[in-house]
């Protein structure tokens, strides 16, 4: 039974044993509060709130947190706030200086940063081990795909971003599923090489639909990523504050998606 009292001997975090039992459920409702306005120019951001849970859980003060597709910083403020370092790597220049200005402005965040470089690059990136890893990649080339033209339209008016950039770098650009998802192992397979033994890692991700099919993103990712790293189980974010749209209403099942996985892997 969990109490509010500190867990003795614990190797991991400093959480009380109510605390622990509590992150230990398999799924949580955690609907975004909404975003600031220096960060809506990324088309994906997620909250950094619920970034700081799973550092705190995974993680003790002072420990070093590492999110090797930054985008404008989320986990990276989300780890300052908790107490630990935090470095990023980030394509996209502008991200990368939005990350660096979020990260002025917290406590101490000044000592820490975000690099702007290709993820692919980063076992040659000057990257002390990482306690930590929490990141979210892209959901391929969804932001891309057919069906939301207004909504780009209307972000594009707005002067936000549409697609994370127009690098052919960047992985959200790849238009074939199985190069994508290549690419991406490859990647993390190098993250894992910067992981301190028994490390832990997260990584949320969706699965996605594209043109009537149904890709196992998040499947096909825990599958893999198992060649290197020890698959530790999965908490769903789930949101409930989301507007139903009638797919296939009549004639078909089509979900209306609204959860992620957030995979947790461990190094050996």
């Amino acid at each position: 039974m969990g109490t509010n009292r500190p867990i003795k001997h614990n190797k991991l975090n400093e959480l009380t044993g109510t605390q622990w039992l509590k992150f230990q459920k398999s799924w949580f409702v955690h609907n975004p509060p909404p975003r600031g306005k220096e960060t809506l120019l990324h088309p994906a951001k997620f909250p950094e709130d619920l970034c700081q849970q799973f550092i705190e859980f995974f993680t003790k003060p002072g420990q070093l947190v590492l999110d090797p597709m930054a985008g404008t910083g989320s986990a990276l403020v989300a780890a300052v706030r908790a107490g630990r370092q935090a470095i990023g790597v980030e394509l996209n220049p502008d991200y990368a200086e939005l990350a660096r200005s979020r990260l002025k402005q917290e406590n101490g965040g000044d000592k820490w940063g975000v690099i702007c470089a290709d993820a692919r690059d980063i076992d040659t990136l000057d990257i002390e081990p990482v306690d930590y890893v929490i990141t979210s990649p892209p959901y391929w080339d969804m932001l891309h795909r057919e069906g939301f033209e207004s909504q780009q339209q209307r972000r594009a008016a707005e002067g936000q971003d549409v697609f994370y950039s127009d690098s052919d770098q960047d992985l959200g650009n790849i238009g074939d599923y199985q190069q994508f998802l290549d690419e991406l192992v490859a990647i993390y397979r190098k993250v894992a090489g910067l992981m301190r033994p028994r490390a832990y890692a997260t990584i949320i991700v969706k699965n996605v639909k594209k043109g009537g099919e149904v890709y196992p993103l998040a499947w096909h990712l825990a599958l893999r990523l198992s060649e290197f790293l020890q698959l530790k189980d999965e908490k769903i974010w789930c949101q409930d504050n989301q507007r139903l749209a009638p797919y296939g209403m009549g004639s078909a099942w089509v979900s209306n998606t609204m959860h992620h996985y957030c995979l947790n892997f461990r190094q050996q």
